[in-house]
């Protein structure tokens, strides 16, 4: 593809947990190249617009009497990231007018969005070999082989037993629309609200390639996300953040688990623990448990920012055999540089609900769901905590398998990730 003239400045950062949660971009990209802990001074700056947001509005209201004025001149929000170039497979990625239009604290609110909800990655790799439909119980524990037998009957309810050839790639559209925030202040004696309901629609496509390559386009609001995998670097561009490769073993998207590939579901879960039953509505579940072990997240540590855990629950309908909600959480530690602050926890949860199976070649593909994300947020020793929620709802518009002219060629990560990868 024919690339601009003007030279762009790409900064190969890792994805920290938190990346693939909370991230924000900040008006210096030389700066953020030389400080990666800049990336949580900006987290706490988008909880200090809302704040000051909402001081601005109630102070406005005890001294003139009258209703508070829109966001439009609160908070010390952020600037929109200027025009850039492209690169590789990513088109131009300037802010649309509506995006330049938003307060500071939308703007910032559906960075967070994007930033959690867009393209989050599962907690651990999935595994290339392929599932056998015999196990030998013998020393395996009985948590292990009835998760197993678990998921051969999701295999059969989904059509992928019976298949006679594995679809060689697949293409999928669809719209989303993203729901802005609502963040919980406590301090302990007092909860306050800040932010209102409030959507954006967008659309994506994904493109998968066996074994692990992907490449999703996430566009909201004039935003686009783009992000992939040519099956061993995963990364992500960002307008405000520009692109970075992922740490750690290589791990799939999120979004393929949650209904679109099957088969990816399955070798995610194959070594998964059955913690038991749990109902899901009208629907009695099988609960599946997978998480990343111990030097898994460690590789995934960056700078100030320690990622403790990272697990992933499956709840398999008893009576369909199918998946119906998932959920993963994961927590970070962000240690402060100063011995006068608080050492900072972040726990991101992630829940889907996952419907609308319809046979698509003889394969049941999940065509709908909705996403609701929580942030937490809380000190080692302050009492104030923060809790900041946001939801996304989704719809599959087209899926096709065994596309024509789909090469590897597709997947290649931008140069720059490939300069900087070990």
């Amino acid at each position: 593809m024919a690339r601009s003239g003007r030279k762009q400045r790409w900064c190969s950062q890792p994805l920290t947990p938190l990346w693939e949660g909370p991230d924000f971009g900040i008006e210096d990209q030389d700066y953020y190249c030389t400080r990666k802990e800049t990336s949580w001074e900006v987290i706490r700056e988008w909880f200090k617009t809302h704040r000051n947001n909402h001081n601005h509005n109630h102070n406005h209201n005890h001294n003139h009497h009258v209703p508070a004025a829109s966001s439009d001149a609160g908070g010390v929000g952020l600037g929109v990231v200027g025009e850039r170039s492209s690169s590789s497979s990513i088109s131009s990625s300037s802010p649309s007018l509506m995006y330049m239009n938003m307060t500071p604290a939308k703007t910032q609110d559906l960075r967070l969005l994007l930033g959690v909800l867009g393209c989050p990655l599962a907690p651990i790799p999935v595994s290339n070999k392929p599932i056998s439909p015999n196990l030998h119980i013998k020393d395996i524990p009985i948590e292990n082989s009835t998760a197993y037998y678990i998921i051969q009957q999701y295999l059969a309810a989904t059509g992928c037993s019976k298949q006679q050839s594995c679809a060689k790639n697949m293409y999928t559209s669809g719209m989303v629309k993203l729901i802005r925030c609502e963040t919980e202040v406590s301090s302990g004696k007092s909860v306050r609200t800040m932010g209102s309901r409030s959507g954006e629609n967008g659309c994506f496509v994904l493109w998968q390639m066996s074994p692990g390559m992907w490449s999703l386009e996430l566009a909201v609001a004039g935003n686009k996300v783009v992000a992939g995998s040519d099956g061993k670097i995963v990364w992500r561009h960002t307008p405000w953040l520009g692109t970075h490769a992922a740490k750690g073993p290589q791990r799939p998207l999120r979004r393929i688990i949650q209904g679109l590939d099957p088969k990816s579901t399955a070798s995610l879960f194959a070594k998964a623990q059955c913690l038991g039953e749990k109902r899901i509505g009208d629907e009695d579940c099988f609960v599946l448990k997978v998480s990343a072990d111990r030097a898994a997240v460690m590789e995934r540590n960056e700078g100030p920012a320690e990622v403790i855990r990272h697990v992933l629950y499956g709840y398999f309908s008893q009576k369909s055999g199918l998946l119906i909600y998932m959920e993963d959480s994961h927590l970070t530690r962000v240690h402060s540089p100063s011995p006068e602050n608080d050492t900072v926890y972040w726990e991101t949860t992630i829940g889907s609900s996952i419907g609308d199976y319809r046979d698509v070649d003889e394969v049941l593909i999940a065509h709908e769901g909705r996403t609701v994300a929580t942030v937490f947020r809380f000190g080692e020793t302050s009492a104030e905590h923060s809790r900041t929620r946001m939801e996304e709802i989704w719809n599959i518009h087209d899926v096709v398998f065994n596309v024509p002219g789909l090469s590897i060629d597709s997947f290649i990560p931008p140069a720059d990730v490939l300069l900087d990868s070990p």
